[in-house]
């Protein structure tokens, strides 16, 4: 199976950078991931995040697109939630006419942010929480694509730019809720593995691949299966350089909200952990891939094929962008 490797970045903020550099770091990554070959680059949303830094993707994609040359330029995602669906439509219809042939409209239902923000984005409303995500979803295809219904109130409204190309629309899942919705919506889809592997499953893609063949769209549908990654020149390198996502990871479970830690650090608090705190930590890592280059290549193909997907996006969060860059710069040598 030949395997496309994309990437998701959810722009880290890198213990070795100060936060204000997190941005240009996933502009920089960004660059090097068009030169190496990667098939796309999507960027995520998040918002009041020590961790991550960039709550507005549609900037990022437009800043990105405009440095690099052939890598496909998306959201992964706009958090549909928060926004309307026709100024979503119009933002990546722009993109789309800008840089033709290279943007993607990914969306999301999480609210990507705590509850305050949630309530701060929808002011002077009150926010949904995901309650209106299906008929979002079926507005901002229909703004997309033109085909909204005759009965729809929006029906004649032309959206700007008109007469352009459109995004490819995408929607994101992890645990399998919002599969049977892009299939029924002809979305292509998805499945972010890395934030919860042990309920991503292959059933998820034969559900959405079965709505999609119910509703009766043409052509057939793309799947994306996105995963945590670290890739290094020794296994040992790349389990060090793990600890920093993974003790996150960890940290989030337990309530605990601290900046990222070094790897060192990282292994200093695991050896004084109880042993059901250890065990907690390696099943987190268990559901990463990490690895030399040919150990990741081998992981990500076994994946692709019991996905049947063929495209792998992954995430990559370290302590430092340079073992960041490194990861992407090894993960193709083992393909």
């Amino acid at each position: 199976m030949s395997i496309k490797l994309s990437v998701v970045d959810q722009s880290p903020v890198h213990g070795s950078h100060a936060p204000s550099d997190a941005l240009n770091l996933t502009v920089e990554l960004a660059k090097v991931c068009d030169e190496l070959g990667y098939h796309r680059y999507w960027v995520a949303e998040h918002h009041d995040s020590i961790h991550f830094a960039s709550p507005c993707p549609e900037i990022m994609v437009a800043t990105i697109a405009s440095v690099t040359r052939n890598i496909r330029v998306g959201s992964g995602g706009v958090m549909l939630s928060h926004y309307s669906p026709l100024k979503v439509a119009e933002t990546f219809k722009m993109l789309e006419t800008l840089h033709p042939g290279r943007v993607d409209l990914g969306i999301g239902r999480a609210p990507g942010g705590t509850g305050q923000t949630s309530q701060a984005l929808a002011y002077p409303h009150q926010p949904h929480h995901g309650d209106l995500y299906a008929y979002q979803a079926r507005e901002l295809e229909g703004f997309v694509n033109g085909t909204l219904p005759d009965d729809n109130p929006f029906k004649n409204i032309r959206v700007l730019p008109d007469g352009t190309p459109r995004p490819e629309l995408w929607m994101l899942g992890s645990s399998g809720g919002s599969a049977g919705l892009a299939g029924q919506l002809g979305y292509n889809i998805a499945l972010a593995r890395f934030i919860d592997p042990d309920n991503c499953r292959p059933s998820i893609f034969e559900h959405y691949a079965a709505e999609w063949d119910r509703a009766g769209h043409e052509g057939g549908p793309n799947k994306i299966l996105a995963i945590a990654c670290i890739c290094a020149e020794t296994e040992e390198e790349a389990k060090l350089r793990a600890g920093t996502a993974v003790f996150r990871k960890l940290a989030a479970t337990q309530g605990i909200k601290e900046s990222f830690l070094t790897p060192e650090e990282v292994r200093n608090r695991y050896s004084s952990f109880p042993p059901a705190l250890k065990a907690n930590y390696d099943n987190i890592l268990d559901g990463y891939t990490v690895g030399t280059p040919e150990q990741c290549a081998e992981e990500i193909s076994g994946l692709a094929k019991g996905f049947g997907c063929e495209e792998i996006s992954t995430v990559t969060v370290t302590y430092s962008q340079e073992d960041r860059i490194d990861s992407y710069r090894q993960m193709v040598t083992g393909f």
